[in-house]
C-alpha cells in the first residue's frame, strides 16, 4: 500500500519562506499590511509545497472563516438559481466566500430535520452564518446566525426576507376581474411556506372584496412543481363547469397548466387565461408568454446576504422581516372574457 504524503502545514510554509507563521496567516487572509515582495514569496512557497489552507484550522485560530453558507432544496430549480445569482451579487466586495449546500431529500419532515442538522453542523466551524431558502424547518438553533428566504408558516425565529405575496396575488385577481373573469381556479403552493399561505390569502380576500363566492372545487393544493400543476389542471379541466382562468401560485405550476391545456386542446388565452407567480426567466420563453408576478427573486437573495453580513458584523437590524415589493408582469397568457 502506498504511503500517504505528509501534510504540509502553515509552519512548513513559514520556515521555507523565512517568515513567521503570523505573516503566512496574514497572506492567507489577504491582509494589506504585508510587503509586496514578502507576499509574493509566501504565495510562491505555498504553490511549490502544494499547501492548502485548512478551513477548520483557520476557524479554530480566528473563530471566523469569512464563509457564508447557502442551504437550498435543489440547485437546479430556476427559483433557487435566481437566488444564488442574487447571493453572488450580495457577497461581491464583502470579503466573504460562499459555500452552497443542498440535498435530494423531498419529504417535508426529512428535509426539516436535514436543514436543522446541517445548519448546526456548518455553523460549528465551517461558516460564519447561513442563508436558508424556503425551509421546511420552523425553527433553528438559537446560536446559529441565520437569515431565511420565504420562511416556514407564519415566519421563522430568525431574520427573514419575504415577497409581498398577498399583495401580488391580489394584483393578479384584480387583473383577471378586469378581464371579466369570475370563475377563477387556484393552484396553491407549498402550504407550510409563508408564500403559499399568503398567496392563497390574496386569492380568498380578493373574492370576498369582489363579492364572489368561494368555491372549494376551484382550489387545488400544489407544491410549486410543474408535475403537481399538471395534476391540478386535469382536475380543474374535468369539472362540470371548468374555470375560465387559472391562477397558479408559481410559474412552474402555471407551466404545468399550459402543458395540460395543450393536451386537452384548450387554447390559451382564447379559451383559458393563465397567470403564474415568480417571473422566472422561463416565463417569458413558453408559448404563450406567461403573465406572472415579479417578486424580484435575485433581489431577495442579495437582501438576505447583506442582512446576514450586517448580523455578522454586529450591526443592529432595523427589523427582523424585510418585505420585497411585487409587480404584475402582463404578457400573452390572458385575454378579455
Amino acid at each position: 500500500m502506498p504511503s500517504k504524503e505528509p501534510v504540509v502545514t502553515i509552519q512548513d510554509v513559514a520556515r521555507a519562506a523565512g517568515v513567521s507563521v503570523t505573516t503566512v496567516s496574514r497572506v492567507l487572509n489577504n491582509k494589506d499590511d504585508v510587503a509586496p515582495e514578502t507576499y509574493e514569496r509566501v504565495r510562491r512557497v505555498m504553490q511549490e509545497l502544494s499547501y492548502t489552507a485548512s478551513l477548520a484550522a483557520k476557524s479554530m485560530r480566528s473563530r471566523t472563516t469569512n464563509v457564508i453558507g447557502l442551504l437550498v432544496p435543489e440547485v437546479t430549480e430556476p427559483f433557487n438559481q435566481e437566488i444564488i445569482k442574487g447571493v453572488g451579487h450580495g457577497i461581491r466586495g464583502s470579503g466573504y466566500d460562499l459555500l452552497i449546500y443542498t440535498s435530494e431529500r423531498s419529504a417535508t419532515r426529512a428535509r426539516a430535520s436535514w436543514e436543522q442538522e446541517h445548519v448546526a453542523l456548518l455553523s460549528s466551524g465551517l461558516i460564519d452564518g447561513c442563508i436558508v431558502v424556503t425551509p421546511s424547518a420552523p425553527t433553528f438553533s438559537s446560536t446559529a446566525r441565520i437569515v431565511v428566504i420565504d420562511p416556514h408558516g407564519d415566519g421563522a425565529n430568525v431574520p427573514s426576507v419575504v415577497a409581498r405575496n398577498r399583495a401580488g396575488a391580489m394584483a393578479v385577481m384584480q387583473y383577471l376581474f378586469g378581464l371579466g373573469h369570475r370563475r377563477i381556479g387556484f393552484i396553491g403552493g407549498r402550504p407550510e411556506t409563508l408564500s403559499g399561505v399568503r398567496r392563497f390569502a390574496g386569492y380568498c380576500d380578493s373574492l370576498t372584496e369582489a363579492g364572489i363566492r368561494y368555491e372549494p372545487d376551484l382550489v387545488q393544493q400544489g407544491d410549486y412543481t410543474r408535475e403537481r400543476g399538471q395534476e391540478a389542471a386535469r382536475v380543474l379541466f374535468g369539472l362540470p363547469q371548468p374555470p375560465t382562468a387559472i391562477f397558479a401560485a408559481n410559474d412552474k405550476a402555471a407551466m404545468g397548466v399550459l402543458d395540460v391545456a395543450n393536451e386537452f386542446g384548450v387554447r390559451v388565452p382564447q379559451e383559458l387565461s393563465v397567470v403564474g407567480f415568480d417571473n422566472l426567466p422561463e416565463a417569458a420563453q413558453v408559448t404563450p408568454k406567461l403573465t406572472t408576478v415579479d417578486q424580484s427573486i435575485q433581489e431577495m437573495g442579495t437582501i438576505a446576504t447583506k442582512l446576514l453580513i450586517d448580523i455578522l458584523r454586529g450591526q443592529e437590524l432595523a427589523g427582523t422581516v424585510v418585505k420585497v415589493p411585487t409587480r404584475l408582469i402582463i404578457r400573452d397568457s390572458c385575454q378579455q372574457l
